[in-house]
């Protein structure tokens, strides 16, 4: 495996794949947009109230790109009503079918609730909030990231990269890409081998060979210090080159952060703020 990536190498990559933004934009399915899964305990009414407002809040940022409404009060009233906004929903057995515990019933067997909110809704209260929903046609992004972990040597995060905890963090940064309606490409080995030696010129064709037309560079290594995961993300958009950064948190919530700041610059609702841990 090629060894550890520098991060001045994945920035030069960002830098010139953006030139051939909008090239492969990706209509979204607008369903999806309006759409989010969460956990709760059994069928009844009371817990699926419980998780539907994480799942309507996920919907306003997802639809709009704007993550700094997680923390707008107004949206946390509007969440303890998220079942006026809601379409449809569904359940399905997180345990596979599994004979219940002895003693678990279904009244808390665990399920994904999946909801469909009503699109013409969410977007009145995106106005409310004065925001607006951001195009379902959105680039896709090619994530280019340098993972040092607290044990074992560094790698380069690929579709089939085979280091410990890749396949874990594939996962997660899927799960992340999806909640922030993004499309992901993630590279495989050979395409990262291949850019070692090219010229920067050559590096936005290949983001256009891997299907993506903006590459998001990142590092992100384990510090003790710092208690979790820091991270130093970069990508040129807009005509802007924008980094930011998050310390302290696990690789979900580092590949979260990553993604709702890139919704936050391409749905034009500005700069990431750098993020730190209160654990």
């Amino acid at each position: 495996m090629w060894g550890r990536l520098k991060f001045v190498f994945l920035a030069a990559v960002a830098l010139v794949a953006a030139a051939c933004c909008s090239a492969n934009a990706k209509e979204i399915d607008r369903a999806d947009l309006y759409r989010a899964q969460s956990v709760t305990n059994g069928f009844g009414e009371a817990n699926r109230v419980r998780a539907l407002a994480p799942s309507l809040t996920e919907v306003l940022v997802k639809v709009s790109g704007d993550p700094r409404l997680t923390s707008d009060p107004r949206v946390a009233e509007m969440a303890a009503r998220a079942a006026d906004y809601v379409k449809d929903f569904s359940y399905r057995d997180l345990l596979n079918n599994r004979p219940p515990h002895d003693e678990q019933g279904t009244y808390d067997r665990p399920q994904y609730l999946t909801t469909d909110f009503e699109p013409d809704k969410i977007d009145a209260l995106l106005a409310s909030l004065t925001r607006k929903p951001w195009s379902s046609q959105r680039p896709a992004i090619v994530a280019l990231f340098d993972v040092k972990p607290m044990k074992g040597n560094g790698f380069a995060l690929a579709r089939d990269s085979d280091a410990a905890n890749a396949a874990d963090m594939r996962t997660a940064l899927m799960v992340a890409a999806r909640q922030a309606g993004i499309p992901l490409v993630l590279p495989g080995q050979d395409n990262i081998r291949s850019t070692r030696d090219k010229k920067p010129e050559a590096l936005a064709s290949m983001a256009k060979t891997i299907g993506g037309d903006l590459v998001l560079a990142g590092t992100m290594a384990w510090r003790d210090e710092a208690l979790g995961w820091v991270a130093d993300w970069r990508l040129l958009a807009n005509g802007k080159d924008y980094r930011w950064q998050v310390r302290g948190v696990s690789f979900d919530d580092a590949f979260r952060n990553a993604m709702l700041g890139t919704a936050q610059i391409l749905s034009g609702n500005g700069q990431p703020e750098a993020v730190t841990s209160a654990r």
